[in-house]
């Protein structure tokens, strides 16, 4: 697996590692992210911990990296960390967890579809001993504040009863993107972490909850459809399929950490 040289629009502010690192996954994100970066910078800078965010552009060509480079140079919080080609949203996730300093860790999607506030609810799970909480759209007091269309919604539902059949029984919403982990679980799952697209959150949640019995909470978060997806119903959506039935079929105990050819940080 050859990538080009990673590119950080700045370095860490000091060597003490930060409280908690926000991963962001970008594909061609210009539009959305600065207004997501400034929302998540706002509200970041009124908690007492310290933080991080590292926007992954996943071989964007668009003007992602130019724009995360503008604001990093005035904000030593936010890191870039950049590849060629795209390799898809859970290789950019992956990508960015094993380079992640934080003793905690989130992911959300660029569009900020859950809004960034939502993570206290996270943080309750993690200080009452949980290792991974999950937003989740499908649970009583999830709050859906801009449905997908009939379509994506009701094919979300059947993908995910099928999820819950094959892999993870019990889990209401693999999909969601906002997902927040203890570091040592993070590095646990992610290291082992194979599926570069769409259904690595299924990959991540059978691993943490199957293989390694890791304390999971599912939580109801607000949740607002963001247009722009990038998931192609048909194709990802076959694909996705697929890789549920090869998770559910692989043995994962053992595999050792990919080999990446920079350093983990």
């Amino acid at each position: 697996m050859s990538h080009e040289p990673q590119t950080e629009a700045t370095a860490t502010p000091d060597a003490v590692s930060p409280y908690l690192s926000v991963v962001v996954p970008a594909f061609n994100e210009e539009k959305r992210l600065g207004p997501s970066l400034k929302r998540m910078l706002t509200y970041f800078d009124s908690q007492p911990y310290s933080y991080e965010i590292l926007v992954v552009s996943d071989g964007s060509t668009d003007g992602t990296e130019e724009l995360v480079r503008r604001i990093a140079a005035c904000r030593s919080q936010v890191r870039l960390l950049a590849y060629t080609p795209n390799r898809g949203k859970g290789h950019a996730v992956r990508y960015g967890i094993l380079r992640a300093k934080g003793e905690r860790l989130l992911f959300t999607d660029a569009d900020l579809a859950t809004p960034i506030e939502e993570i206290e609810k996270l943080h309750s799970k993690l200080d009452a001993g949980y290792d991974i909480a999950i937003g989740s759209r499908d649970m009583l007091g999830s709050e859906l504040v801009k449905r997908q269309s009939w379509l994506r919604e009701t094919a979300g539902k059947t993908f995910n009863r099928f999820v819950r059949l094959i892999t993870v029984p019990g889990i209401h919403d693999t999909q969601c993107g906002f997902k927040l982990f203890s570091r040592s679980a993070a590095h646990t799952i992610f290291s082992r972490c194979r599926i570069d697209h769409f259904a690595f959150d299924v990959e991540v949640l059978y691993l943490a909850i199957r293989v390694f019995e890791f304390r999971v909470a599912e939580v109801p978060v607000r949740w607002a459809h963001q247009e722009g997806s990038k998931v192609h119903l048909l194709r990802d959506g076959l694909r996705m399929v697929h890789a549920v039935w090869r998770i559910r079929t692989t043995r994962y105990r053992g595999i050792t950490a990919p080999s990446l050819e920079l350093p983990l940080q």
